[in-house]
């Protein structure tokens, strides 16, 4: 995927983006100095001062992404919530509703091999338009180069439009973003519902979500982690190795708690559609596999869900959750919780059996993953989804239950694996911050790698030391070396030099904001960016002359100011200065300047 232009046309704008905000990513020279070097990944660093507008870009572009991905799948599900109807379902949101209510987005996604002719571009070219109050609609711009039928967006098969949008739009953010979090937080409500949906009307279910949004946020650390180390190969993890000296992993645990209690009244979901058929609660009951009944030593009746009932068959069975049973060293059912616990001891073996259970995808096991650990939202109301859906508050994620471990569905435990310089098998939970941000940031572009996909990256660094900021680009491009049939799209919002250092200028997007009008303006740098020093692009960019700290800073100026008044011995200053400062250019002009004060002037030297 390669962005070309977006452009916010809602009169109320977006966030600090204004109506009228055009951002061209790439002119047709660099586009086609690109296309000459596809292996050559490089993504979009945004720089700027704090509040300047950088991360409004990638919130704009999660909530664009998140109106035509819910326009995509409005066919096969959607939420209650989702589906207007002016007699049934008044309050429902209509496909014209969203935040940025106009736009234009024009951008190229590569199309797979059976969609291409011999004469066909490798790209086709997209342009998505929003106009106020207006569902958004599609302009195949090259389609005529294509051998598709079709050319307006209601011409084209659900499969044609899944190839034209990116097959996942990513987020992460090392912060707490809640406005570029928000479009992907709800998305997962969405992947959740289109699960209890098909729970509650017994039907097939893909073992995967079906939407493309996926914020992957701390949660998804030791499944990131995880896959990665079950699957890729020495030479794919050798950034992992380098960086923070992983060697291998050893053991971990999976539980997964098989089924939840129900009230009464909320056997109603499951009921049958037809109006005209009456169910009492054990008609419900025997009518839907997932539904049991217990008694009590009281004699009181408890409704249980199977929430794996979809998810688990036989010890054949291709569904998730026997597939990871095959792979596990030793599994039991724990039956006075009805939890299922797996447990893998590492070796060559439990790889092959995960590669052959998971068809070899380190993906395809995420998903998997990500299906049972989406199912720790099941407290979550139907009313309180309902208003999460339409809000736009900053705060909604601290609206949703939270659930204590041994109430969550699915959960990893003792996760451990071997290290460089440690002497025992040590536990994930024992690293740093930057070395889980580093598997986190990285793992996720592995993961993703062999996909057509946007990652959008707020601030991926903030905890790393300065050797690994130096090194981040470098890491990106082994994690995403360019492969023929799959090309990514980053952007990333950082506050380091080092991501500038290391990328050309036409992928250096620099933002200011107004302060007096609040208007965001974006410009590329006006020198070669690619090596420059950091002392220069922290000047250039950032607008910071000075090279050492405002504490610092102040003691020179203090320093300064004595030499000034002509009264102290500027032997014993330059004495002082040593001492309380370490070696810096200013403090170096510092001392030039004193020097140069006791050297007579040319006049004085010749008379």
């Amino acid at each position: 995927m390669k962005l070309l232009r977006l452009k916010i046309t809602d009169p109320a704008g977006f966030r600090s983006l204004p109506c009228g905000f055009e951002q061209h990513f790439r002119t047709e020279w660099s586009l086609q100095d690109e296309l000459a070097q596809a292996s050559d990944f490089a993504p979009f660093v945004c720089a700027g001062p704090n509040g300047s507008g950088k991360s409004n870009l990638l919130e704009a572009l999660a909530a664009i992404f998140f109106q035509l991905e819910v326009q995509r799948v409005r066919r096969n599900f959607l939420p209650e919530v989702f589906q207007y109807d002016p007699d049934d379902n008044p309050n429902g949101l209509q496909e014209h509703e969203g935040s940025p209510n106009a736009f234009e987005l024009e951008y190229l996604i590569k199309l797979p091999l059976e969609y291409r002719s011999a004469e066909s571009p490798e790209f086709a070219h997209v342009v998505f338009i929003k106009e106020p109050d207006k569902s958004p609609w599609l302009r195949w711009e090259n389609n005529e180069a294509f051998p598709v039928e079709g050319f307006a967006f209601s011409t084209l098969t659900d499969e044609e439009r899944g190839l034209l949008l990116p097959q996942y739009v990513l987020g992460y953010s090392s912060g707490e973003n809640e406005i570029l979090s928000l479009p992907f937080f709800k998305m997962r409500f969405v992947q959740f519902d289109e699960y209890w949906n098909a729970l509650t009307r017994q039907l097939s279910y893909p073992g995967h979500p079906e939407t493309r949004l996926a914020y992957l946020d701390s949660g998804f650390s030791q499944a990131i982690l995880l896959c990665n180390l079950l699957f890729q190969d020495e030479a794919t993890l050798q950034p992992f190795r380098e960086d923070v000296g992983i060697e291998a992993l050893r053991e971990f645990r999976v539980l997964i708690r098989r089924s939840i209690e129900l009230r009464p009244e909320q056997l109603a979901a499951f009921a049958s559609e037809d109006e005209n058929a009456r169910q009492s609660l054990d008609d419900i009951v025997s009518s839907n596999p997932a539904l049991r009944t217990e008694t009590d030593e009281l004699g009181n009746t408890h409704y249980r869900l199977n929430l794996m009932q979809l998810l688990e068959g036989d010890e054949k069975s291709a569904l998730v959750v026997s597939a990871l049973q095959r792979c596990a060293t030793v599994h039991f059912l724990d039956e006075a919780t009805d939890t299922l616990v797996l447990d893998y001891w590492v070796n060559d073996a439990t790889r092959q059996a995960f590669h052959e259970n998971f068809n070899g995808s380190a993906l395809a096991l995420f998903q998997a993953f990500q299906v049972l650990l989406t199912l720790n939202l099941y407290p979550t109301s139907a009313a309180l989804k309902a208003d999460l859906y339409r809000s736009n508050s900053h705060y909604v994620s601290e609206t949703v239950p939270t659930l204590a471990s041994d109430e969550r569905i699915m959960r990893f435990k003792f996760v451990r694996f071997t290290k460089q310089g440690v002497a025992q098998p040590m536990m994930l939970k024992a690293l740093s911050d930057g070395e889980h941000q580093l598997l986190h940031s990285l793992g996720l572009c592995l993961l993703f790698r062999n996909t057509n996909s946007l990652f959008l990256l707020d601030e991926p660094e903030t905890h790393f030391n300065p050797d690994w900021r130096a090194n981040l680009i470098s890491r990106l491009r082994q994690c995403l070396p360019g492969n023929g049939e799959f090309t990514q799209e980053m952007l990333i919002t950082t506050h380091t030099p080092f991501l500038i250092s290391d990328s050309k200028p036409e992928k250096v997007l620099v933002f200011a904001k107004d302060k007096s009008s609040g208007a965001v303006s974006v410009r590329h740098p006006d020198y070669n960016t690619l090596g420059a020093s950091i002392n220069k692009i922290t000047m250039s960019t950032f607008g910071k002359r000075e090279t050492i700290g405002g504490h610092a800073q102040a003691l020179l100026d203090a320093l300064r100011a004595r030499f000034a008044q002509g009264t102290e011995d500027k032997d014993a200053l330059i004495t002082e200065i040593h001492q309380q400062l370490g070696d810096s250019v200013e403090k170096l002009l510092l001392i030039q300047a004193i020097l140069d004060a006791e050297q007579p002037s040319n006049g004085e030297a010749q008379g």
